[in-house]
């Protein structure tokens, strides 16, 4: 029960992730605000913890929209009175990502194997549109969410843990396409700024930076042709995905007392894949 007491705030709750995340801090202990933009999923994710014991509640929230992450926090703070802990876990692959959209990943995943044969149309034929959605939701949805739960935690004195969710592609080039890892390289400074500018509140600030993780998200990797699929994982030491519980206990280590002297850090669950 590392987390007892504790009240989490999760966006991107309702799958991947943030749903293992949610699970887990309310298995160790916390109460738990599930914020996402799919309604259904972020009430399943409540569903799975309130009929174990745990305590959570929902409420939809749109990651570029600075007035639902007001609400969000107005949510969390009527309900539960407090915030200890931030999860940014909203995000998207692509423009066209939408959780457990098979059609758009197919689509997705076929200009991608166009580009490895001729990588400069991938600049060539990038829309600033689509660029712009991507940064919006990763780096936009992160710098609002922090911002509105920072407020509180700061009035209320207590301290607590703010944690993001960049990638390996926070690092490296070649982990996806322009907007990603544009995006979630701006993550990973805005996480390091961030914790030096709230260090003299007790407010720790990290990121976690996933490797090739087995969700809705990475789904798409499975369609790769056999020869390819191959290819991509010979770049990860351990041969496999990731789970979302291995990235949940990351995070939970990072929301803890146990990482009471970490902040701008970036932990990489991801297989071994730094080690090239």
């Amino acid at each position: 029960m590392r987390l007892d007491g504790k009240v989490a705030v999760i966006t991107g709750g309702g799958n991947g992730l943030g749903k293992a995340c949610a699970q887990k801090f309310a298995n160790e202990g916390a109460s738990v605000v599930v914020a996402d933009l799919i309604d259904e999923l972020g009430e399943q994710t409540v569903d799975s913890i309130n009929t174990t014991g745990g305590a959570a509640t929902f409420v939809h929230c749109d990651a570029v929209s600075p007035l639902d992450n007001q609400a969000m926090v107005s949510h969390a703070l009527s309900t539960f009175g407090s915030i200890d802990i931030v999860v940014t876990a909203a995000g998207v692959s692509h423009s066209e990502y939408r959780s457990g959209d098979q059609e758009a990943d197919i689509k997705f995943i076929t200009r991608r194997a166009d580009y490895l044969e001729n990588p400069h149309k991938e600049l060539l034929e990038l829309e600033l549109e689509d660029f712009r959605k991507v940064m919006a939701i990763n780096l936009d949805g992160t710098l609002l969410a922090a911002q509105a739960c920072a407020a509180p935690m700061i009035e209320a004195g207590k301290g607590g843990s703010i944690i993001t969710i960049a990638s390996i592609a926070a690092k490296h080039p070649d982990a996806g396409p322009i907007p990603y890892v544009c995006s979630k390289s701006a993550v990973w400074m805005l996480t390091k700024k961030l914790a030096r500018l709230l260090a003299s509140v007790d407010i720790r600030v990290n990121a976690i930076g996933p490797g090739y993780i087995d969700t809705h998200m990475t789904s798409l990797i499975d369609l790769l042709p056999k020869e390819r699929f191959e290819q991509f994982f010979s770049n990860i030491p351990m041969n496999r995905k990731g789970l979302p519980s291995e990235v949940a206990n990351t995070a939970l280590f990072l929301a803890s007392d146990d990482a009471s002297y970490f902040t701008g850090e970036i932990l990489h669950p991801d297989g071994g894949y730094f080690t090239e």
